[in-house]
């Protein structure tokens, strides 16, 4: 049985390569720190996307409500100091949180059932794409019928 050396070589290096990628990867991947409502275990990408529905959800970027850090990031983008509480709107963010979880689980899905289709309330549904929530009729652009 002739061994094809320059084969093994090449599967060899091919899953080298695989290894390294992947431990620099993890090495990469930081751990979210000072989280207070959300799971300490959530994971990078969960985190990103719960944060990029804050963003739509209100109209606005992280800098909203984390301060900002110490020299730029890519693209010329402040870093972030995401683990700061120095600004208010993040206590306030965690504070909604509480709320919407609270009347999603304490009323909403009291009322869930074959009579009720309710949707669980989130951000989105009082700030509507806005950093202040829509907190009267008035404010709602309705159609005029004559």
């Amino acid at each position: 049985m002739r061994i094809n050396k320059k084969g093994i070589l090449i599967a060899g290096l091919c899953g080298g390569m695989i290894f390294m990628q992947s431990f620099v990867q993890l090495q990469h991947e930081e751990k979210p720190t000072n989280l207070k409502v959300l799971p300490k275990d959530i994971s990078e990408k969960e985190l990103h996307d719960v944060m990029k529905g804050f963003s739509k959800s209100l109209g606005v970027h992280c800098d909203f409500c984390h301060a900002k850090g110490e020299g730029q990031g890519p693209g010329g983008r402040p870093n972030m100091d995401f683990a700061s509480d120095s600004k208010p709107e993040k206590n306030t963010a965690r504070d909604m949180m509480r709320m919407t979880m609270a009347i999603n689980h304490d009323y909403i899905g009291k009322m869930k059932g074959a009579d009720h289709k309710l949707e669980e309330v989130a951000c989105v549904t009082c700030h509507m794409g806005k950093e202040t929530p829509t907190v009267s009729v008035d404010s709602l652009h309705m159609p005029n019928k004559h």
